[in-house]
């Protein structure tokens, strides 16, 4: 990964990480079920920019270097774990 998309996505797991904190005291608080549902929306958002920042950062680089180069199980490999992820998510 490279280094600005690295410390990009450093820095919003530990924003995320601070607002599950905050989740969490919400619950024990017991804050009204909405406003709880409301921040873990938004952490789900947030988690979903991260894997497609993850995801785009490894299509321009893994998946591209894969394509291009003569190792066929290489890529048959990382088309494989695409499948895989898309899958996982409910995509396909």
């Amino acid at each position: 990964m490279a280094h600005e998309h690295s410390e990009d996505v450093l820095r919003r797991l530990k924003s995320i990480e601070g607002h599950v904190r905050g989740v969490q005291r919400m619950v024990e608080e017991d804050v009204y079920c909405i406003d709880v549902v409301n921040q873990i929306v938004a952490i789900q958002r947030a988690l979903k920019k991260v894997s497609g920042i993850l995801l785009d950062g490894h299509l321009h680089s893994c998946v591209t270097d894969a394509l291009r180069g003569p190792d066929t199980a290489a890529r048959e490999q990382v088309l494989g774990e695409l499948i895989e992820v898309f899958e996982a998510s409910g995509k396909v």
